[in-house]
């Protein structure tokens, strides 16, 4: 691995994140959350890394969702597909974080030039995610609220995020291939920051004549994320989330936080079922696969502990 791709670093943003509070949904609160994290972002930007930004949308999605269904309901209106809900939240969410990283630069008076794309990301048709629906998206309900969601909305899956509430459900296949590598590879070569493959990107899958096609679904944005990370040849991954360093025994009294951990570590910690599927399971198998990948370094923390864990001093790092 050359000394150029040892200071690319892909930081993951989850789309939970980038809502502070159950009262601050609303897109200019979403904003103010994008604001906060981006100069967190700019402090690894100033320590001489180049940054590619992705980002999770499950929220987002299902706002999209929730309201196209009161629209269909009260107006008649079509529905608007799963896979539309994905590409329309990678589109706005990256936008706000190209706005606001590009004016954070421009107030530290770095010369730096940020650029949003949207971006497709290959599924396999036969994928069992499509049989077995597990991706949250949207709003949190109580277990009182189940029975009218489900009167309401036949067709929802939900199904409980441990320790959170219920959510909703869509299908989430793995990710196979980032369609538009050459073209994220010619803008960092041109010298832009990135936000891209958002949402753990658009869901398409190829025909028999290589034509693709939008499938309904949510790829998970940290498996993505370490596609796009280890095509790159980045030395490090960050997945951002809501805690400065990964737990075991989670909740419970003998509770433990992660410093420094090698990749078999945290293997075996992942094979105990350490890390729930709805929360930390993805960021640590996705940590792992970027490792067993030839990446170097994983870092999980949270935006405000980015810079003192990009200089070794907080976060879980994992490595190799």
């Amino acid at each position: 691995m050359t000394a150029t791709q040892r200071d690319l670093v892909v930081i993951a943003i989850g789309g939970n994140s980038l809502i502070s509070a159950r009262d601050k949904k609303s897109v200019a609160d979403q904003y103010d959350a994008i604001c906060a994290t981006v100069a967190h972002i700019a402090d690894v930007i100033e320590s001489g890394r180049r940054v590619v930004i992705t980002h999770g949308n499950g929220p987002q999605v299902g706002f999209i969702l929730l309201r196209s269904e009161i629209a269909r309901k009260n107006s008649d209106l079509h529905s608007v597909p799963l896979v539309s809900c994905v590409a329309d939240t990678q589109g706005a969410i990256g936008w706000q974080i190209q706005q606001a990283l590009s004016n954070e630069l421009r107030a530290r008076n770095d010369a730096g030039q940020v650029v949003s794309l949207v971006t497709q990301v290959r599924v396999k048709a036969d994928d069992p995610g499509f049989a077995d629906p597990d991706k949250f998206v949207g709003e949190f309900y109580e277990e009182k609220d189940l029975p009218v969601l489900r009167e309401q909305n036949p067709q929802w899956v939900l199904k409980e995020d441990p320790g959170r509430g219920w959510r909703r459900v869509v299908p989430s296949p793995a990710p196979v291939e980032i369609v538009e590598l050459d073209a994220i590879r010619a803008l960092l070569d041109g010298g832009f920051h990135l936000v891209t493959v958002g949402g753990g990107g658009i869901p398409v899958v190829a025909d028999a004549q290589g034509h693709l096609h939008g499938v309904d679904a949510v790829i998970d944005k940290d498996l993505a994320s370490r596609l796009l990370a280890n095509a790159l040849g980045a030395g490090t991954l960050i997945i951002s989330t809501g805690v400065e360093k990964v737990c075991v025994n989670f909740g419970k009294p003998d509770q433990k936080a992660l410093g420094e951990i090698s990749a078999a570590e945290m293997q075996a910690y992942y094979d105990q079922g350490q890390f729930p599927a709805g929360s930390m399971g993805p960021k640590v198998k996705a940590a792992l696969d970027f490792l067993a990948a030839g990446g170097e370094r994983v870092i999980i923390t949270s935006p405000e502990h980015l810079k003192a864990a990009i200089n070794g001093q907080g976060g879980t790092h994992i490595t190799r």
